[in-house]
């Protein structure tokens, strides 16, 4: 570690390298942020990962997830979000990304309405990634971010995307600081350097500071974030309020507590999102031991299936009966140059999938590339027109049950190119990831770790279940598993621009390891974590 210069609060260790310029970040007052807020929230933090694994063990032995009978009144009661301020009023095609200094720049230029600079999903929370996407963000806010690749010159546009940024989940942490001798929340960590270093200046230009929180499993933990703005604003002077943040509803429990998430977050929400691909995956975790749960091919868990299109349906009519955003999820698909049929398909499927959010009332929606960038935008001002938003249509029509949110189908086919894929995919995934690249375009899909846990996760659940049997009749083994593994490693290893990496390797130990196991990890992000 490269000693700092700077002088370092009480109670703080900082283990990761000490770069000249990360000194514009690791300031004593930023750094004090962090220690104020870990010291009052890390408790309750652990408390709530503790409920988390409490709630799974209930659902191991047979609970299934309902609407919360002590929370009825606020499901029954008409009342609003604060006003959604005016930067964030249009919405219609949002472009995620990681906080890589030229992706942030092509993603502020990408004629999107939003972008949403990740620090999670789709980034590898290597100390440089996290430190260095704040210089990033830091510049960008400031508008004056340049770099230099192969000797183009990037820098901004006159008219770029408002920004969101999207901290960890609650469930990972920063190993490279310690508060207290604790290691501090990754989300934490991430949300108050941002806050301290952009707030005010995003706030004086009505900009914002707006977030993205992620991997929410019920309002309890809204409250502790809406707790931590409470507690933020007030420390850095800033008007109770500014703050707005879009939860993702990427895991069913949360499904079933989306209006109290709305109503936690009241004065700072700004609505809620369809994340499909996290979705799914927490479906496939919650019921992993449920002899009756067993999905198909990833490829056929579509958005129009029953109980994928209850959850879009019931996120729409519940955001826009409280005055809130409801944005539709990612499109993975990406354009491929090289192949003019299969782009058109590819381009095809998204402009159904952005068609449909538009139809249903949906305010807008993710995309992952530039170039479907106005793709997107056609089919919502299709039906926009000159608003900004649809939150005046309500979906009093839609009545989604808590058995419409649990009639898991479908099941069938599981076929062996469907079980190889997913194997493909998360080897070539988790390789990137140990390289420092958390978005990685494979197959022409832009995969993130959410995506590669729908694939690790299926084929644990498939091996398990009676019902993880292939189209000609054989049922999924580890003994079945493990050459195939083997045989995609080869192929990835061709496939991957860095394919001679040794991560690929290792990314293949990792995977037959997390798939083959008798027990289910949470996150395939945290071992990973502990090897960078």
């Amino acid at each position: 570690m490269t000693e700092s210069t700077i002088d370092i609060p009480a109670g703080i260790e900082i283990e990761g390298e000490f770069k000249a310029d990360y000194e514009q970040v690791l300031t004593p007052e930023a750094l004090a942020l962090v220690v104020k807020l870990s010291r009052s929230f890390e408790a309750r933090r652990q408390e709530l990962l503790a409920i988390r694994v409490q709630r799974a063990k209930r659902i191991d032995a047979g609970e299934r997830p309902d609407f919360l009978p002590e929370t009825a009144a606020i499901r029954a009661a008409d009342w609003r979000i604060a006003p959604i301020p005016e930067a964030l009023a249009c919405r219609r095609v949002e472009i995620t990304g990681p906080v890589d200094r030229k992706m942030v720049i092509n993603a502020f230029n990408s004629g999107a309405d939003v972008y949403m600079a990740d620090f999670e999903d789709a980034n590898t929370p290597n100390w440089e990634n996290q430190i260095e996407g704040q210089l990033n963000l830091i510049d960008a806010v400031r508008g004056n971010i340049t770099t230099e690749r192969n000797g183009k010159q990037y820098k901004l546009n006159d008219k770029i995307a408002t920004l969101m940024v999207r901290p960890r989940g609650w469930h990972l942490d920063e190993k490279h600081v310690l508060v207290d001798g604790k290691r501090v929340s990754g989300g934490i960590f991430d949300f108050a350097l941002f806050m301290f270093h952009n707030a005010h200046e995003l706030q004086k230009r009505g900009e914002g500071p707006f977030f993205y929180l992620p991997k929410l499993e019920s309002h309890l933990e809204a409250r502790l974030w809406n707790d931590i703005f409470v507690m933020t604003q007030r420390e850095l002077g800033l008007p109770q309020g500014t703050i707005k943040a879009t939860v993702l509803i990427e895991t069913i429990l949360a499904a079933f507590e989306m209006d109290e998430i709305l109503y936690e977050l009241k004065d700072h929400s700004a609505g809620l999102n369809a994340g499909r691909w996290d979705y799914i995956f927490s479906c496939i975790k919650k019921f992993r031991l449920d002899k009756d749960f067993c999905l198909a091919d990833r490829a056929k868990v579509t958005m129009t299936v029953p109980f994928m299109r209850s959850y879009a349906l019931l996120l729409l009519k519940t955001c826009h009966r409280r005055g809130a955003h409801a944005m539709g999820g990612m499109a993975a698909l990406i354009p491929i140059k090289n192949d003019p049929v299969k782009n058109e398909l590819a381009m095809n499927a998204v402009r159904i999938d952005k068609e449909r959010d538009a139809i249903d009332g949906y305010d807008g929606g993710w995309v992952a590339h530039p170039g479907l960038v106005e793709l997107a935008m056609t089919e919502f001002k299709k039906v926009l027109g000159d608003k900004p938003n649809q939150i005046g249509k309500l979906r009093d029509d839609v009545h989604a049950t808590a058995d419409d949110l649990l009639a898991f189908q479908p099941e069938t086919p599981i076929t062996e190119a469907g079980l190889r894929y997913n194997i493909n995919v998360g080897i070539h995934y988790l390789g990137s990831w140990l390289d420092g690249n958390g978005c990685v375009p494979i197959h022409n899909l832009m995969e993130d770790a959410a995506t590669a846990e729908i694939s690790r996760s299926q084929v644990w659940q498939w091996i398990r279940s009676s019902k993880g049997v292939l189209d000609d009749g054989r049922k999924i083994t580890a003994g079945m598993v493990r050459p195939m593994i083997q045989e995609e490693l080869l192929k990835v290893k061709q496939e991957a621009p860095n394919g001679s990496s040794p991560s690929y390797a290792r990314a293949a130990q990792i995977f037959e390891e997390m798939s083959t196991a008798t027990a289910f990890a949470e996150f395939l992000t945290l071992p990973l974590y502990e090897e960078i």
